[in-house]
């Protein structure tokens, strides 16, 4: 198994614009996917567990404690995809400011009353 070290090497000579777009594009999207495999995950843990504990028969509530933390952590997830939502939009803005943009703006980028989502919907409205 490889280190995540060895896929993050930095090279010190000039790198294109364009080719460091691609690459953040890339882990990005990457990222993105990680997390949404990460919360089905978690949604079939969860049901496991319901269906189990009803199915076995043991007390309505028995590991109650654990699905309440394992909610908790499945809303962690949801908020730390809102989080990389922004931060998708964000760097869309900068893609249109720097290359001209490639990779459109996820909807959930675009909240309102968002400062980022203002500035991605000007550079999106400027690009058009």
């Amino acid at each position: 198994m490889t280190s995540f070290a060895a896929h993050t090497t930095i090279d010190t000579a000039d790198m294109p614009l364009s080719v460091a777009q691609l690459r953040i594009a890339r882990d990005l999207h990457k990222a993105e996917a990680a997390l949404d495999e990460a919360l089905m995950r978690q949604a079939t843990l969860l049901a496991t567990m319901v269906g189990a504990r009803r199915e076995t028969g043991v007390a309505p509530f028995l590991g109650q404690d654990a699905l309440m933390r394992l909610v908790k952590s499945q809303q962690a997830m949801v908020d730390a995809g809102g989080e990389l939502a922004r931060v998708h939009g964000r760097l869309s803005t900068i893609a249109v400011e720097t290359c001209g943009g490639n990779d459109a703006c996820p909807p959930a980028a675009v909240l309102a009353g968002d400062e980022m989502s203002d500035a991605a919907e000007a550079a999106a409205a400027q690009a058009a």
